[in-house]
Formats: C-alpha cells, sequence, structure tokens
C-alpha cells in the first residue's frame, strides 16, 4: 500500500519534475542574464570631454490648456548674471532651435544636451568658424542628389547670427514605455513650435514700437533636435495636422530609435510607430489625383534630417533602430555613428552623447554653418542643407572597404585633375592655397627612395622621389600613406609623368597633379609624451591617410612627397613628425579567422607573427560578425629594427616596448559594417574589437563576416592574440535580440497550449513545453519550419536575404532561451500553487479534527449570525453568478484605467481557480488513499471474496480516481493560461510603470487597441475551460477536416514566431487577440446552439 501511495504521489507530481534539458536551459538563460548585467555594470571608458557651463532659464508664457498646464516652454541663457526675462525676451532675434529631451529626460537634467548645446553654440559663434583644413571632405553622391553646385558650396569663414535654444519640459515621463505618453509629447511640441514663432512675432512688433533698429529677418522655422525618444517626437510633430506649413525644415536626432521602439511591446506604442513611419514614407512622394496628374510637390520636401546614433557603447539603442532606411531617401537625409563623424570618433552611452564635448561642439559649429548670411536663417534649399550637414559631420573616409573594385577611401565625387600653368616661378600647386606656400623645390632637397618602404622623421623640407615602375613592380600596384603632417602645410604629395624641378618646366600636353587633397583625417590618438624636456618622445600617431590604386597612379612615372622645413617655437620641446608610405600588394596583408579560429581562440591562444618589412596595411577577415561575437584583439610590439645596435640586450622587455614604442607608430584598426558605418580603433595594444551591428535579424543584409584594415609600422615586428570576449558576447546578444525572445516566449507558450489541447489526458504545461523540446520531432517542426517560411517570403517579394548561418543559429538560440525562461516561470508558479495547496488541505484537515473545541463551536454561531448578508438577494445573484465580477472589473479597469490592471485581475482570477481545482485534487487524492488502506485492512481481515460497499454520498473507487484526474486536468488548463496572461501582463508593465508614475497628473483614458485586446483576453481567459476542453470548433470545416483549437494554437505560435523574428514583438499580442476572439466566440456558439461540451473522455495514465 505504500508503494500504491508512492506511485498516486508520483503521478500527481510528474508535472513539476524539470527534466535535464530543462534545466540546462534555465542554467543558460541564468548565465546570460548574470554575464549581461555583469558587462552592463562594467564602467566604460569613452574618451568624452565634460562641457561645462553657466545656465540660466528663461519661462515662456503659453496658453492655459490642458497639455501647457503640465508641461513648459523655456528658453536658455548662457551667463551667471540676473537678466531682465522680459527684455531678454524682446531682443530675440537669433535663429530658434528647438531641443526635445527623450524618455524620463527634462531640461532640468544635469547633463542635458540642451544646455551643453546651448553654451558651446555661444561660444562657436563668439569664437568664429573652425579653422579650415585640406583633409579630404564629404560629398553628396549622385543618388543623395550631389551635382558640382551643392558640392562646391563654401562653408562660411564666420557666422551670420547666433542659436537660440529653446527646450520643452516634458516632466519626465517615460514616453518610450506609452504610446499615449509619446502621442501628447507630439501635440505640445507642435504647440511649442507655434509658440517659439509667434514669441519672434512678438519680440519683433515690441522693438518696432519702441523704434528700435529692426535688420534681421523674422524666422519662418524652428530647428528640432532630439534626443533618443525626442527625435521621434520631432519626426511625429513635422507630419501632424496641426503643425503649420514650412515650420521645420532641419532635424537633428542623437541617439534616436526611427525604424520601432527599443522596447516594442505595447500594441498602441508600435502601431503609433507604423503609422508615424508610414507617414514619412508617403511624405516625400510626389501628390498626384486619381488620374495621375500632378497635384503639388512632396509634403516633405523642404524637410532634411540627419540621426546620429552613439555606436556600440550605446546599449540601449541600438544603430539598426535609428537607420533611416526605408523612412527617408537618401536625398534628403542619413544616418551616422559617432564612431565616423569628423572630430568626434568615439562611440559612447546614451546618455554621454548629450553632454561629450568633442560631438557637441561639432555639431554646435553644423548649426550654425546652416545659417544663410544674406537673410541670417537657416538654408531654405534643401541639397545645400544637406551637403553643409554631410560636410561638417561625415569624414572622408569611405563607410565600406573595398580594395579592388573602387577606392576604399571617399570617391564621393571624382577627382579633378590639376592643370598646372606657368604664371611665375612663385607659382605654386593649385591644390594647395598660396597661403600655406613654404618653399620653393630646388635640387639640393630631392631624395630618391629605392625601397619600398618611405620612412620621414623630421620636417626636413626635402622633396623624395618614388619610382612607380620599379617601386610598384611585383604587383605591389598600390600604395599607402600614414602621416602626423597636416595637408598642404605640413606635406604635399604629387604625381608627375617625367622628372622635373617644377611643373613650368614639364612640356607642353604633359602637367603634374597634386593629390594631396585625397589624404583623408584619421583620429590620432593621444599625443606622445616626453618623460623628460629635451629627450625623445614616443612615435606619433598618424592622423591622416592617403591610399593610391593603380589606377590613379596610371599614365604616372613618379610620386613625389614634399615636407614642410621644420619651425620651432620658442621655450618648448621639438615636436615629433613621422611619415611612412609604401608600395603594396593587397593579398599579401590577407588575414582571414575562421569560426573554429574564433570559438576556439578563448581557450586556445594561437599567436600572429607580424615580422619586420612587413605590408603596412593589413586586411583582417572574420568570418563571424563582431557584432555578435567581439573578440579582444592583443598586439605586442617583439622588436623594432635595433636588434644589432645591442639596445635590445641590455635592457628588459619594459624597456624594449618604451624603445620600440618610440620607433613605432601606434597602430590603428579600421572596421566596416553595414548597419553604422564606420569605426575607429586607435593605440590599437589591446583592444575589443566589436562593431555595432545586428547581422541575425530578418531585416538585416549586411554580409556575416566583418573586415578590419590593421595598420602596422612596417619597421617593426609584432606579435598578435585573438580571443572572444564573453562577456561583451553575451551582453550584445541580450540586448540585440531581448525584443525577439519576448515573442519567443508567447509563441512557446502557444504551441504548449497547442499539446494541451490536442492531448488526452491533459498534459502539464511543463510537460507541453519539454515535449515539443524532443529532437527531431516535434523541435525542427516548430523552430526551424518559420525560418524556412520567413526566407521564402523573402524570395517571393524579392527581398534581400538575412545572412543564413547566424540569422538561423541566433533565432533558434533565442527560441531555446524562451523557452528556459517559460520553464523557469511555470516552476515558480507551480512551486507557489503546490506550497499553498498543500498548505491548505493540511490546514484544512486538522480544522476538521477541532469540530468539538470551543473556538470552532463560536466560529459556527458567528457564521450562521452572519448568513443573514449572504441571503440577500443581491449576494445570491452574485453568488449565483461568480465570474460576473472579476469580468466587470477587470474590463472596466481595462477600458477606464489601464490595461495592465484589468489583466491582473484576470491573472487573480486563475490563480484562485488553479489553487482550488489544485486543492480539489489533493484532497480527493488524500481520501482515496485513506479509503485504499480502510478497505485493504477490512480485507486483510475478512474472506478475500468479501465485497465491500462504499459509504452513501461517497465516490466509489472507480470514480474517485475519475474526480481527481478531472480536477487536475482543469488545473493544467488554467495555470497554462495563466502562464500565458502573466507573459502578457510583463509585456504590458513599462506601460503600466509610466501610469503609474503619472498618478496625480492629468491622465487620459487608455489607447483603444490596447483595452480592446486586454478585454478579448479576459474573455477568453474567464470563459476558456469551455473552449479548451472541446477538440473541435463550431465553425466550418476547412479542406474536409474539423478547425480544432490545438489547430488554433498552432497557427498563432508560428505567428508569433516570426513576430519575433521581424523585431516587433507587440504583435504577438495580436495573435493573442484573435485566438482570445475564436475561443470566446466558439463558447458563445455552443451555448447559442445548445451543442454538447464534450469535456473529453478520462483515460488512465500509463505507469
Amino acid at each position: 500500500m505504500e508503494s500504491e501511495r508512492r506511485n498516486s504521489n508520483d503521478s500527481r507530481m510528474q508535472g513539476f519534475r524539470p527534466s535535464f534539458r530543462a534545466v540546462v536551459l534555465i542554467i543558460a538563460l541564468l548565465w546570460v542574464v548574470v554575464v549581461t548585467l555583469y558587462g552592463l555594470l562594467k564602467p566604460i571608458s569613452n574618451g568624452c570631454v565634460m562641457t561645462y557651463m553657466y545656465p540660466t532659464y528663461i519661462p515662456i508664457s503659453t496658453a492655459k490648456a490642458v497639455l501647457s498646464a503640465k508641461y513648459g516652454l523655456y528658453l536658455y541663457h548662457e551667463g551667471w548674471r540676473n537678466i531682465d526675462f522680459k527684455e531678454h525676451l524682446k531682443s530675440l532675434k537669433g535663429v530658434p532651435v528647438l531641443f526635445i529631451p527623450g524618455n524620463g529626460g527634462s531640461y532640468k537634467q544635469a547633463r542635458s544636451s540642451f544646455f551643453c548645446h546651448c553654451s558651446e553654440s555661444e561660444r562657436a559663434y563668439q569664437g568664429g568658424a573652425l579653422e579650415h583644413t585640406f583633409y579630404r571632405e564629404a560629398y553628396l553622391t549622385s543618388e543623395e542628389g550631389g551635382n558640382a553646385d551643392v558640392n562646391d558650396f563654401q562653408l562660411p569663414n564666420q557666422y551670420a547670427n547666433r542659436l537660440d535654444w529653446f527646450s520643452v519640459d516634458l516632466e519626465g515621463e517615460h514616453s518610450a514605455m506609452d504610446g499615449r505618453i509619446l502621442e501628447e509629447h507630439t501635440e505640445y511640441v507642435v504647440y511649442a513650435i507655434h509658440r517659439i514663432l509667434d514669441q519672434y512675432k512678438e519680440s519683433h512688433d515690441a522693438r518696432e514700437r519702441e523704434g528700435a533698429a529692426i535688420t534681421a529677418s523674422l524666422p519662418k522655422s524652428v530647428i528640432l533636435i532630439g534626443h533618443s525618444m525626442g527625435g521621434f517626437v520631432a519626426r511625429a510633430a513635422t507630419v501632424h495636422p496641426h503643425l503649420r506649413k514650412s515650420t521645420v525644415e532641419t532635424i537633428l536626432t542623437l541617439s534616436s530609435p526611427h525604424q520601432s521602439p527599443p522596447v516594442a511591446l505595447q500594441p498602441s506604442l508600435g502601431h503609433y510607430y507604423e503609422s508615424i513611419n508610414q507617414e514619412w514614407r508617403q511624405g516625400y512622394d510626389v501628390q498626384t489625383a486619381q488620374t495621375g496628374e500632378y497635384v503639388s510637390s512632396p509634403k516633405l520636401s523642404h524637410v532634411v534630417i540627419v540621426s546620429i546614433s552613439g555606436g556600440y557603447n550605446d546599449y540601449q539603442v541600438r544603430s539598426k533602430l535609428e537607420s533611416l532606411d526605408g523612412i527617408v531617401p537618401s536625398t534628403h537625409g542619413f544616418m551616422i555613428s559617432s564612431t565616423s563623424m569628423k572630430n568626434v570618433w568615439l562611440s559612447m552611452e546614451h546618455q554621454a552623447i548629450c553632454w561629450c564635448n568633442q560631438l557637441v561642439v561639432q555639431v554646435s559649429h553644423t548649426l550654425l554653418s546652416l545659417i544663410d548670411s544674406r537673410r541670417g536663417q537657416p538654408l531654405s534649399d534643401t541639397q545645400k542643407r544637406l551637403a553643409i550637414l554631410s560636410k561638417m559631420l561625415r569624414s572622408g573616409i569611405q563607410q565600406s572597404f573595398k580594395w579592388r573594385s573602387q577606392l576604399f577611401w571617399s570617391t564621393r565625387v571624382p577627382f579633378k585633375d590639376v592643370k598646372y600653368t606657368a604664371v611665375s616661378q612663385d607659382h605654386t600647386f593649385s591644390d594647395c592655397p598660396s597661403s600655406v606656400h613654404w618653399s620653393d623645390d630646388v635640387p639640393e632637397r630631392d631624395l630618391y627612395i629605392q625601397k619600398k618602404t618611405v620612412n620621414i622623421l623630421a620636417m626636413d623640407g626635402r622633396r623624395r622621389w618614388l619610382d612607380i615602375l620599379e617601386l610598384g613592380s611585383n604587383e605591389k600596384s598600390h600604395f599607402i600613406f600614414v602621416t602626423n603632417l597636416a595637408p598642404c602645410s605640413g606635406v604635399r604629395v604629387h604625381l608627375w609623368p617625367q622628372k622635373g624641378n617644377l611643373p613650368s618646366d614639364l612640356p607642353a600636353g604633359k602637367s603634374v597633379l597634386e593629390v594631396t587633397s585625397k589624404m583623408v583625417q584619421i583620429p590620432a590618438g593621444q599625443a606622445p609624451r616626453q618623460i623628460e624636456p629635451g629627450s625623445q618622445t614616443e612615435q606619433a600617431s598618424p592622423s591622416a591617410l592617403l591610399h593610391l590604386g593603380p589606377e590613379e597612379m596610371h599614365g604616372f612615372r613618379y610620386l613625389t612627397i614634399s615636407v614642410a622645413p621644420h619651425t620651432t617655437i620658442s621655450g618648448s620641446p621639438p615636436t615629433t613628425s613621422m611619415a611612412i608610405g609604401q608600395f603594396f600588394n593587397p593579398d599579401e596583408g590577407e588575414i582571414e579567422f575562421s569560426p573554429i579560429s574564433m570559438l576556439s581562440s578563448r581557450h586556445f591562444h594561437e599567436d600572429i607573427i607580424f615580422k619586420e618589412d612587413h605590408p603596412l596595411a593589413f586586411n583582417l577577415s572574420f568570418a563571424i560578425n563582431l557584432g555578435l561575437l567581439p573578440v579582444t584583439f592583443s598586439l605586442k610590439t617583439t622588436s623594432c629594427g635595433i636588434k644589432g645596435s645591442g639596445l635590445l640586450d641590455e635592457g628588459g622587455d619594459m624597456d624594449n616596448t618604451k624603445l620600440c614604442k618610440q620607433r613605432c607608430f601606434p597602430p590603428i584598426a579600421f572596421a566596416w559594417d553595414p548597419t553604422s558605418g564606420l569605426q575607429i580603433f586607435p593605440n590599437l595594444y589591446s583592444e575589443t574589437l566589436v562593431v555595432d551591428s545586428s547581422p541575425a535579424l530578418w531585416t538585416s543584409t549586411g554580409a556575416e563576416k566583418t573586415v578590419v584594415l590593421l595598420l602596422l609600422d612596417p619597421n617593426c615586428s609584432y606579435k598578435a592574440s585573438l580571443a572572444v570576449s564573453v562577456t561583451k558576447a553575451a551582453s550584445r546578444y541580450l540586448l540585440l535580440y531581448c525584443p525577439k525572445m519576448f515573442a519567443f516566449n508567447v509563441a512557446v507558450l502557444f504551441f504548449a497550449l497547442m499539446r494541451q489541447a490536442h492531448e488526452r489526458p491533459i498534459p502539464s504545461i511543463l510537460k507541453a513545453v519539454e515535449t515539443n523540446l524532443r529532437i527531431p520531432f516535434p523541435f525542427f517542426p516548430l523552430a526551424v519550419v518559420p525560418i524556412l517560411f520567413c526566407l521564402f517570403f523573402s524570395f517571393i517579394t524579392s527581398q534581400p536575404f538575412p545572412p543564413f548561418c547566424s540569422f538561423t543559429i541566433v533565432s533558434i538560440t533565442c527560441y531555446l532561451l524562451s523557452n528556459g525562461f517559460i520553464i523557469l516561470l511555470i516552476l515558480i508558479s507551480e512551486l507557489v500553487f503546490y506550497v499553498a495547496a498543500y498548505l491548505h488541505v493540511s490546514m484544512k484537515r486538522r480544522w476538521q479534527l477541532r469540530k468539538g473545541n470551543f473556538f470552532f463551536l463560536f466560529l459556527q454561531w458567528f457564521m450562521n449570525l452572519s448568513s443573514r448578508f449572504f441571503s440577500l438577494k443581491v449576494v445570491r445573484i452574485l453568488g449565483a453568478r461568480p465570474l460576473f465580477v472579476p469580468i466587470f472589473m477587470a474590463i472596466i479597469l481595462s477600458t477606464f484605467v489601464h490595461p495592465a490592471l484589468g489583466l491582473l485581475i484576470l491573472l487573480f482570477s486563475h490563480a484562485l481557480c488553479c489553487h482550488s481545482f489544485l486543492c480539489n485534487s489533493l484532497t480527493a487524492s488524500l481520501r482515496s488513499n485513506v479509503r485504499k488502506k480502510e478497505v485493504d485492512d477490512k480485507s486483510e481481515g475478512n474472506c478475500s471474496s468479501q465485497q465491500v460497499t462504499s459509504q452513501p454520498g461517497s465516490p466509489s473507487k472507480e470514480n474517485r480516481p475519475s474526480y481527481s484526474q478531472a480536477q487536475e486536468d482543469i488545473f493544467h488548463q488554467r495555470h497554462g493560461l495563466l502562464v500565458l496572461h502573466l507573459v502578457a501582463a510583463i509585456m504590458f508593465g513599462p506601460s503600466l510603470v509610466s501610469w503609474l508614475q503619472r498618478i496625480g497628473m492629468h491622465k487620459s483614458f487608455p489607447r483603444f487597441l490596447d483595452s480592446l485586446l486586454c478585454i478579448c483576453m479576459i474573455l477568453h481567459g474567464i470563459f476558456s475551460s469551455e473552449s479548451l476542453g472541446n477538440s473541435s470548433l463550431p465553425f466550418p470545416r476547412i479542406l474536409g477536416q474539423e478547425m480544432s483549437l490545438s489547430f488554433i494554437y498552432l497557427i498563432a505560435g508560428i505567428y508569433c514566431y516570426l513576430s519575433g523574428l521581424n523585431m516587433v514583438p507587440y504583435k504577438a499580442m495580436y495573435a493573442m487577440g484573435a485566438v482570445s476572439i475564436i475561443s470566446f466566440a466558439s463558447t458563445v456558439v455552443q451555448v447559442w446552439t445548445g451543442a454538447p461540451r464534450d469535456r473529453g473522455k478520462w483515460k488512465p495514465r500509463r505507469q
């Protein structure tokens, strides 16, 4: 008998014991979460310089509207002295700029981008434009609307007007969590734009009444700058129907998600994003009538937008979300990463992009460059504004890496062959202005280089000749040159058809081509250190790079490098100069890292040796995208060309390193990625190479591998090692694909509910999830078929395919981790239910043993006294319909307060039902065991053939297990729905947090879409016991087959899976709503038609 009771307990608890697969998934999930938190909490050094300011905030009076009473509008003034607010407002005549804070942001933030840009723009206005350099600039391509007139537009030398900075105070509300808040912010920003322009009109009229001189014209538009969600609010305000025409023409966003919200969990938030993006797509289309006749130009033809991303250090908003692809055409905007931004070159965190001085200064000068010198307001020409933004923000380095098809340095416009004419002996090459002329070339200063590598260690004022035909032989047809000397003022490079002292000495028909302006600027890193005054310093980092391909040198015989004469500043140590050029073959510098070598590098280090006289440029190809699997690349200098001097023998490794740093320039790496563009790693001695890529998404179009250009001093030898960064990889994995996992969580539950609706007896939700993990079936059909379907859909719609290997592996891994998360939720909830049920049953049994004591009699008397309350008609009606109260409360809360509160009522109802049915099952099982023991005791004392009769009113031996099993089945049904709706409540959690923040403030009703979906889920949860028990639905047959509820769950699960692959997890709510409507409709149809409700026959479990 003891063994029978043990078997009964094992049968009852079998749904609570996770399998080995489940335990492994839970451990893997917890490990990823812990490693991710460790990587996120680890401080990041971004190299940014703090921006300091002395702010004063002038409130702008607003009308007493509903939103105006809650939000505010302020004008910024730089300075610590007290000023008269009215007089200051009266003197407004600059260019209005409106800053829009992001999620949880406010104008009161200590490190607000609003303050930093205000103070730096005022300093830039007073200090003038940036010093002009002669590096290659970025130009607009023909696809971007570039032409000769636009690209030749010169930047101003002096700014025509100052910037007046305004900011909206949005009370720090979390706009990234709730779509309704985002809409309210948009409406107030539209009002703020109108109020700013009206304030300029009021100030103009006030000055006119006082007889003051009026020269500046009134602004007709406002420049919008938005951080985080503020950038999306700026775009939403631009297409708002109440916005005045042409009041917004330039938008600049900082770390703003444009494709979708960072955490797209709320349906109304995702729907609002889709509607705004669709309006922007249509805004650039020509307006035509139904007959096809031209009506008007595109609504947004005058709007230019630039999105600036923070790069790989911005873990809150990924660069993929900040892209403008598919929303804004390249003729009206572009995205640029701060890592490839001119004079910035840094990756920064989500908040650091607001106050990073390098970025703030560059943005301030960019905005000031947009001002027309004649009108004192921004340029009206769209292409000129885009060209200025491109020149000021983009670097001359191209955003892709191509060795042979074209130059990998910027070729945005064809290089113009410069023809020189001999006007006088003092005439210099026309590519550099005469203002930087430093000497004439004379034969005594010429040097003739016989090696393929040329080294320049001093500004000696000499010209070096390199024979292209001789040094460029043996397939070494490419020339690369790095230096820390500024083009024109420090170094000049020319191509000569033949030798000569001056271009005028060449015969007619032949000319010298100066290619100095093809040099591109690169980050120079830290300045070289000098241990003692007058001693040798460390080698300087290169700040410029020039690459010439065989096509560009075709037709020329010689290449000359002219260096300016050295200038010494009195009282300071001499500066360190460096320049290295080399003819090389790109094939010699190609190194490929296979997936096996990258994955095994964590435990098996394989050093890579770069010997002296190696190529200056190496092409490192990583088979696995560095955005998915970052690697730590360590580089150590082993020698530096002074082996025979004895210096290395006398000193140790530390001294050797110091000596080599004085001779070898610091290595530098360039990484290109289709998503985030160029990323540069200066002083690459030990650095984690990572790109902000999203290589495993449905919309990803880039290659699976990452290409890195490594520049090493050919005079030195190096030893390099490679190791996968586990913390970086885990952090990026969870941050990139966490939205995908939310939709997969719902898919896992729908697949489990499918198995519950199909099998009898109904398995526990834990067993259903574990069964779906069996390999090969049903795991591969559930996990792989949706992936194949999305690839087939891309094929029939002619869309580019995502990288197959990484896309498949990452998607299946996310699906497995989602299974682990769901299993963890199930185990926690089951543990709570079983503990509560056992405590309830044991306390109830002990209470029944104390029926005769005084306390029990007193409690019974009290219950009889209170029975009068329960005899009331209202109470009796509610008692006959116990579901009415939770349904009514949940629907009211979902409709008028917040949908998550209605789901909480539903979860509470699920919990009570689960607890009740589990207690009934445990009680029936315990009674059955007691009765079996009594029967066995009587059977042992009497004849074995004696018939044992049941007591009247008590369940028989046959039907007692059936009742216990029925109660347990209902518990499993309710438990599965509880976990499903718990996941839905978690997805509404961020929105609930933002709602709680606004308690006591003006609140509006929830969005209709959110309330409708929650009401559907509430009805599904309340009436689910009827529909779940049926094997078929009372709907028309499809292809002669009955439509079963398990089939509906399967379709819903696949839809959620595809939503996760497309990174739109909020659409999983649509599947929940559709299933809820079908389930509720089937129950209504059954009740209306009087159809029998087949609960399914119970079958004993196999032992």
